[in-house]
């Protein structure tokens, strides 16, 4: 049955703090925010363990879902609407792909991929494709429906224009993160004048260009995305817990294939552990599932499971030094695995590297791992230029990757002097601390 025209008695809206409020008028998309699968996403953080240092982080992924959603309805609504290049048919179908783009994730999602080999994006497509309650409200649309909403996100879609409306350098994901993360953290570094930037985007055959007027705007929200990684999102004490946490997965794991008798047995992870997770499992899991369980792991023998999760939920976390992979710090690395199993303290749990990157921006290589949609200025004669060629500024960073090592151990343990005084000295000589 076609449900394109479909529209609520009366508007429906949501009170946001970025956008002011999220506006609802299609049947489709208010019935897809009332399904099982979507809900489940208000009981996952968005930015994972970043709420241990920044203490507002609590939102998640249903709101910045939402948000997306807004910002691609004011996209094609406002400023596409009776444009040349914009196929108004491709409506509804973009405003899908903007609210469910992140149904797949998990409980503090990147760590728990990291330990169990999960990909967030199979999982949205099998959410939408399999036996789910969104998959039903899709098919109201058509039995295609579905599938042309699952390509739109995995980016194999037909139409580029309306994949970069949701996947690109300036993409609606990007402009609502970067804001609502900024926003519950506290920052200052996240905001951007996105009201400018939409004004001048245009529709173009297979993407999304910005007028050049628009150019210093676009500018100030590379910046903006920039400083939000190195002074937000990598930060390291967020890293710390993060580092803890996946531990905490990997030590369960192990002990699960030791048949270790765990006091409180796992039993929404076994199916994970034994790699045949199924996609009705993956839905029961949510971040208070996980931190139920490491609030009662406390209590477990093992040692280091009990330990790792004490320092999970009261915060006592691992402290770090700079590292720089060189061959003599790695031979140094050597050293300290070496000392630290003669201390008792297994290195396999207690020091840790751990390394973020990031490119802020760069323009299409053809052939490279990564394929990069560059961003494009359409200029008064209507000829379109890629960005980092008119920008002096975005041409300093593009292609630059920044890559910052730490390495992370509990200062705590070397503290204790009561056993083996000599070889903790020795370790915190080499940490330098």
């Amino acid at each position: 049955m076609e449900q394109s025209n479909k529209k609520l008695s009366e508007e429906k809206v949501f009170k946001d703090p970025v956008h002011r409020y999220i506006h609802v008028r299609d049947k489709l998309i208010w019935d897809l925010i009332a399904t099982k699968e979507f809900q489940r996403l208000r009981r996952i953080r968005q930015l994972g363990t970043t709420y241990v240092t920044f203490h507002g982080a609590e939102h998640s992924r249903f709101n910045h879902s939402l948000g997306v959603y807004e910002i691609i309805r004011r996209i094609i609504d406002d400023v596409f609407k009776e444009r040349p290049h914009w196929d108004d048919n491709e409506r509804l179908l973009c405003l899908c792909a903007a609210l469910l783009h992140d149904l797949g994730h998990g409980p503090f999602s990147h760590s728990f991929e990291k330990v169990f080999h999960l990909d967030h994006e199979e999982f949205t497509q099998s959410i939408i494709l399999g036996d789910t309650e969104v998959n039903s409200v899709l098919r109201r649309e058509g039995e295609e429906f579905p599938k042309k909403v699952a390509e739109v996100i995995a980016k194999t879609y037909k139409n580029k224009l309306v994949v970069s409306l949701i996947s690109s350098q300036i993409d609606a994901d990007r402009m609502d993160y970067l804001q609502r993360d900024a926003y519950y953290t506290g920052v200052s570094y996240g905001h951007f004048d996105m009201e400018r930037i939409l004004r001048v985007m245009r529709p173009l055959e297979d993407q999304v260009v910005i007028k050049s007027s628009g150019m210093h705007a676009v500018e100030d929200y590379i910046m903006s995305r920039y400083q939000m990684y190195w002074q937000v999102y990598f930060h390291p004490v967020s890293r710390s817990a993060e580092v803890i946490l996946t531990k905490i997965l990997h030590r369960a794991k192990q002990l699960h294939e030791e048949k270790y008798a765990f006091a409180t047995e796992p039993s929404h992870f076994y199916s994970i552990f034994e790699g045949n997770v199924t996609l009705e499992d993956y839905i029961k899991l949510d971040e208070s599932i996980i931190l139920y369980y490491f609030q009662v792991w406390q209590d477990e023998i093992d040692p280091i499971l009990s330990d790792l999760c004490r320092r999970f939920i009261d915060r006592n976390l691992f402290k770090f030094v700079e590292f720089n992979p060189s061959n003599e710090q790695m031979m140094k690395l050597m050293e300290l695995t070496s000392l630290f199993k003669k201390a008792g303290i297994d290195p396999a749990y207690y020091l840790v590297v751990d390394s973020s990157s990031d490119l802020p921006y760069d323009f299409y290589r053809p052939g490279e791992e990564e394929e990069r949609l560059p961003i494009h200025l359409q200029m008064p004669n209507g000829d379109v230029r890629e960005l980092s060629r008119q920008s002096e500024i975005v041409d300093a960073i593009s292609g630059k990757r920044r890559t910052d090592h730490k390495l992370y151990f509990p200062q705590d343990l070397l503290e204790d002097e009561t056993t083996k005084k000599a070889i903790k000295k020795k370790i915190k000589e080499l940490l330098e601390i």
